[in-house]
């Protein structure tokens, strides 16, 4: 099990992980060794993840999940398999406690007297500007 938060453990069978050849650092061994990792991790049917948690999940990873639900992902920062395989699991762990952390609702606010008489201050001045650019009045000969 991997704790995410107090309230949140993922089960380590719903992550499944291949190893791919990655296009990063490792000299030779980076056309023999594949040490990408692509790691999958199927939100819509996890049974780790509340509801709200799992809508916001899909909110945040909108571009990295499929259109089975699956989070799709890859790790290769790293030259070692091992490296990589932990810096997807915790890239994982960290998109799943910006999910599980409630948004805040925003309170409507009002604009304040000064800020009413400033707009319209300005708006009155803009108008006498474009007042005086009509045509001028005069002798035509």
């Amino acid at each position: 099990m991997i704790q995410v938060t107090p309230d949140i453990a993922i089960d380590e069978r719903e992550i499944h992980e291949d190893f791919i050849r990655s296009s990063g650092p490792g000299g030779q061994n980076v056309n023999k060794v594949a040490t990408a990792v692509q790691l999958r991790f199927d939100v819509a049917r996890s049974t780790s993840l509340s509801d709200d948690v799992r809508q916001r999940l899909f909110s945040l990873a909108r571009k990295r999940i499929t259109d089975d639900g699956v989070l799709i992902i890859e790790a290769r920062r790293h030259r070692t398999q091992g490296a990589n395989r932990l810096d997807a699991v915790e890239r994982l762990v960290e998109l799943i406690r910006k999910a599980a952390l409630k948004p805040t609702p925003r309170r409507k606010t009002r604009p304040t007297l000064g800020s009413k008489t400033r707009r319209l201050e300005s708006k009155r001045r803009r108008g006498q500007v474009k007042q005086t650019r009509g045509r001028v009045e005069g002798n035509a000969d």
